[in-house]
């Protein structure tokens, strides 16, 4: 492997828009995976999706013992006609999810095809790819939840840190509105007549700012607002469009409680607000359990694997709200991941192919668990 791996099969997909919305093009980059999943000996099950690509499950044969679950999704960021095409040079490639995340995925099937080599059936080990993920996973969150009660520990192939790193913690993230409701009048002939939605929607924006508290890395960032008629007319509705940002559970019900205070309050006398959307992914907390797996991937790989915490979310933080021992950041190490120039490097591949290997092999030995 190393420098001179041949990344032939990669770029089939690579080359094969995987756009959120387009469902054909993410059906298809699943189609072929199962074709090489199925090779190795694994089940499919596919969750069909109307509007998304389909979400499917991979399974192994079941005994007794410990079971794993393999994470990863077959969606990109990219729309049609904007970022298509692999490429490579010396020492990275290039193109859409070559990190985030079918490079990700690819590390995961190439371990499982070197394990293949030496047992002559898989055991307990199952893959669950969703269509989802890069808007949000909306929808498939609700299967990865209610799979995720069956396994004992979650690996996730999204990209590597700098430095091989995976990940032990991301915070959680939500999205949540404010509907504000005023009343309309003209602003020379009646004003005072008039209750002003967009004077109530800048208090509550104060107010749910002074939520964030940057030591514990809590962020409240009020990201959109709208509201109003028009210059001559006080303004009858206004929305505000908030995110949150956490990294444990404590962070995340002050918060939430503050939202609700802020929500219940008339600053503006007259004025009435809604409160909707929610929590996306929850937060993924570094635990005990969780540093204790590691010490044991590191004991069956002779290596030491460092660790890291990010802002950003994953399916990691899902599966790791069930209570299931999670890791993420199996893939390779990549950056420009989210824009034209993303890429990853060559050798982190072999890195992370090997890595994955020896994990797979001692948990099939049962020096896991």
């Amino acid at each position: 492997m190393g420098n001179q791996y041949d990344f032939t099969q990669l770029e089939s997909i690579i080359n094969i828009n995987s756009y959120t919305k387009n469902k054909s093009g993410v059906d298809a980059n699943g189609k072929i995976f199962a074709k090489w999943m199925q090779e190795i000996g694994f089940e499919q099950t596919v969750y069909p999706r109307e509007n998304i690509g389909n979400h499917i499950l991979f399974t192994s044969a079941k005994a007794k013992g410990k079971k794993l679950l393999l994470l990863g999704h077959l969606d990109t960021v990219f729309p049609p006609h904007s970022f298509e095409k692999f490429s490579e040079d010396e020492s990275w490639i290039y193109g859409p999810g070559v990190c985030d995340m079918k490079g990700g995925n690819f590390v995961a099937l190439e371990a499982l095809r070197y394990v293949k080599k030496h047992f002559s059936t898989i055991q307990n080990i199952d893959f669950l790819l969703v269509s989802d993920e890069e808007s949000g996973s909306d929808d498939s969150k609700y299967l990865t939840k209610e799979l995720a009660k069956g396994y004992d520990y979650c690996l996730v192939f999204e990209a590597a840190g700098k430095n091989g790193e995976v990940v032990v913690g991301r915070k959680g993230v939500g999205t949540f509105f404010i509907d504000i409701t005023g009343k309309a009048a003209h602003a020379g002939n009646e004003y005072s007549n008039g209750i002003n939605a967009n004077l109530e929607a800048a208090h509550k924006l104060i107010a749910l700012t002074a939520l964030t508290d940057l030591e514990r890395e809590t962020t409240v960032n009020v990201g959109k607002v709208e509201g109003g008629i028009g210059a001559n007319t006080i303004s009858p509705h206004a929305k505000l469009t908030v995110e949150l940002r956490y990294t444990n559970t404590d962070e995340r019900d002050r918060v939430l409680a503050g939202f609700d205070e802020i929500v219940e309050r008339s600053y503006v006398e007259g004025t009435q607000a809604v409160l909707s959307g929610g929590i996306q992914r929850d937060v993924m907390q570094s635990s005990h359990a969780q540093l204790e797996f590691i010490s044991k991937l590191e004991a069956v790989t002779g290596e030491k694997i460092p660790t890291e915490k990010r802002g950003g979310v994953s399916d990691a933080n899902i599966v790791s709200s069930q209570g299931v021992i999670t890791v993420d950041g199996f893939g390779p190490f990549g950056d420009g991941d989210h824009t034209i120039n993303e890429r990853a490097l060559k050798q982190s591949y072999h890195d992370r192919i090997i890595m994955m290997t020896k994990i797979l092999q001692a948990f099939l030995e049962g020096k896991i668990g």
